[in-house]
């Protein structure tokens, strides 16, 4: 067998976190080989966050148009998907190639590897026959794939998962989404503002179930508007397809479309990682980590298998915890061997990039920040949008919080007023009566996702209830409607 090839830092999943971790420190000087199987970038460019978007925005456009009546005179709308495939495909997706991806990493300074990385003992990836030992560590940012439940009879349909959706060139004439989370209920309301007959089935007893309650009844209401049919409390038992059209069994019912879409949830495949050569167990759901995103000493993950939240915005806080954290042992590891007369960092040129090592979280030079989740933000793009940031009032209660809850509807507020239609939405604060905080929040309307940054201010900073009382909201704004949710909770 071949001896390992040394390097710096090996990153394994070239995701948005892994992404960041590797371009970034390839940036600082370090030898750095990333390991992809599939795009550089991940899910969030190509399948994600990036085309959902626009066609959310497309369709918001086209309820916007819609709103004109009652407001400006009237309107007439004809929607067409093909405006909206062909930006997904020349402008978020290059037609889904990750070339401009990869050609940005390898211009930075580092070596891309295409295949699937398994660690092969203590600081060591295999990819194919090809053996990497990496000095400073591994990075694993492999994120996750569509969690497929074990239905009768769906593993031999072709059913969508968001892969399928995304790419659609054709919109169907209807569609059944299974699952009513976020990703479910964002598909749903695009597919229905373009024409598509939609059927929502949800198990549990309302949509959006990990937010607060009162979002989930404006958010179905929203869908139900635009035509989408929204059935909870039903679990899939059965699934067919004759070669035409789907139909799903459950709840002593039965459910019929052309197409179905199953967004039931995302899972980690750590068995396929190699974490038993290093003594760890790979059935686990998720991948435990440290406030450092350590795994082990050498071994750090980032994004969604850490299991802190599938967001991009997650994957990409930690990763900067990770970066700093690196070339700060890389620069302790370069000040040993420069003592001793042999520089163990390829490249050596930490330059600028070591300022981000340098300053923590609380700002203290030599510090690696750590990862804090308690303001951990999260936007439903349906419209209205549901924005959320913290515990929910429920999970306050459960946590024996001494609890304080406001709450003001967006349509009582002036701008709300002005809105006129399409103003659905509330504010909703929970608060640590004792520690006089603010531990959670929710912000649903047609800009709740905008709002909720000062709410995630709030929590984060634990700004004292007085203050954000005396603050100056600005008028007429939706986020003036903070205010009366506070003073709500007296």
């Amino acid at each position: 067998m071949a001896e390992p090839e040394l390097v710096d830092v090996v990153v394994v999943g070239l995701g948005v976190g892994g992404e960041e971790v590797a371009e970034r420190l390839a940036e600082a000087g370090l030898s750095v080989v990333g390991v992809e199987r599939d795009l550089v970038g991940g899910e969030c460019p190509y399948w994600g966050c990036i085309p959902s978007k626009m066609m959310i925005r497309a369709a918001n456009a086209l309820a916007e148009a819609r709103r004109v009546d009652g407001l400006a005179g009237t309107a007439q709308v004809q929607p067409d998907w093909a405006p909206v495939a062909k930006r997904i495909r020349e402008e978020a997706t290059d037609t889904w190639d990750d070339t401009v991806a990869a050609d940005r990493f390898i211009g930075k300074g580092g070596r891309l590897v295409r295949g699937s990385g398994r660690l092969d003992g203590p600081r060591r990836v295999r990819v194919g026959d090809q053996v990497f030992e990496a000095r400073h560590g591994v990075v694993l940012g492999t994120g996750t794939r569509p969690s497929v439940p074990p239905i009768d009879g769906l593993a031999d349909t072709p059913y969508w998962t968001n892969h399928q959706a995304i790419e659609v060139e054709e919109l169907p004439e209807s569609l059944l989404v299974l699952g009513g989370g976020a990703i479910g209920l964002e598909l749903a309301q695009v597919f229905a503002r373009f024409g598509v007959q939609v059927t929502v089935l949800e198990a549990l007893d309302r949509v959006l179930a990990v937010e607060e309650p009162e979002a989930s009844e404006v958010a179905a209401a929203a869908l139900r508007a635009d035509g989408v049919e929204i059935h909870t409390g039903v679990r899939a038992e059965r699934v067919d397809h004759d070669g035409s059209r789907f139909t799903v069994r459950g709840g002593g019912a039965e459910f019929t479309a052309e197409r179905l879409l199953v967004v039931t949830g995302r899972k980690a495949h750590l068995a396929e990682l190699g974490l038993d050569t290093i003594g760890l167990d790979g059935s686990q759901r998720y991948l435990p980590v440290d406030d450092r995103l350590h795994v082990t000493e050498h071994l750090w993950a980032v994004g969604d298998l850490t299991g802190e939240g599938a967001f991009t915005h997650i994957a990409m806080y930690q990763a900067g915890i990770v970066i700093a954290d690196i070339l700060a042992r890389a620069r302790q590891a370069k000040a040993g061997a420069d003592a001793s007369g042999t520089a163990s960092v390829v490249g050596g040129a930490m330059g600028a990039s070591s300022a981000l090592a340098a300053s923590g979280s609380s700002g203290s030079a030599g510090t690696v920040p750590r990862a804090d989740y308690r303001a951990l933000p999260r936007v439903t793009f349906t419209d209205p949008e549901v924005g959320a940031v913290g515990l929910t009032e429920q999970q306050a209660r459960e946590r024996g919080i001494n609890v304080q809850v406001g709450f003001t509807k967006l349509s009582g507020s002036t701008r709300g007023w002005i809105h006129r239609v399409g103003d659905e939405g509330f504010i909703k604060v929970v608060a640590d009566a004792d520690q006089g905080v603010l531990i959670g929040a929710t912000s649903v309307g047609p800009a709740g996702g905008e709002v909720l940054s000062a709410l995630v201010v709030a929590v984060h900073a634990a700004v004292p209830l007085s203050q954000l009382r005396h603050m100056i909201y600005a008028y007429p704004t939706f986020h003036r409607a903070i205010g009366d949710a506070l003073r709500d909770l007296s």
